[in-house]
């Protein structure tokens, strides 16, 4: 089986949509959106942020790496907290500005750093034309 790497983003837009090569394109502050979900429950987990070595980090280990935008650092999912985010697939959508990795998580579980298993544990729903927030219930994970 063929290793996967990555290169620059085409600027052929037939290239870049239609094209086999995973060529993800960064925004002007090097980063691409990625959102993550269980590979076994398709839950939505998080949305984080990448930078290319983030992204060369995770391709070469199969562990989810990530940029800290506030911390300004390359960070390991899992590192400190034990949680750690194995990758099961990338994807990329159609113009390459995002991707999605559907990963498994060792430890306890959680991926959120508030300790729940989702960073999305809060939810609005429209009823009677009004947004009603909804308590999903979502505790942080026991220790």
């Amino acid at each position: 089986m063929p290793t996967v790497s990555f290169s620059p983003a085409s600027s052929d837009k037939a290239a870049l949509e239609e094209g086999a090569a995973f060529t993800p394109r960064f925004d002007a502050n090097g980063l691409i959106t990625a959102v993550v979900t269980d590979a076994d429950t398709n839950a939505l987990l998080m949305v984080a942020h990448m930078n290319s070595d983030a992204l060369a980090a995770t391709l070469e280990t199969g562990i989810a790496h990530y940029w800290s935008r506030s911390r300004g650092e390359l960070w390991k999912k899992g590192e400190t907290s034990g949680n750690v985010q194995h990758i099961v697939s990338i994807a990329t959508d159609c113009d390459q500005d995002a991707v999605h990795l559907n990963v498994r998580v060792t430890g306890k579980g959680a991926t959120c750093h508030t300790g729940r298993r989702t960073c999305f544990y809060r939810n609005v729903s429209i009823r009677d034309g009004k947004p009603v927030l909804i308590d999903l219930g979502l505790k942080p994970l026991a220790d």
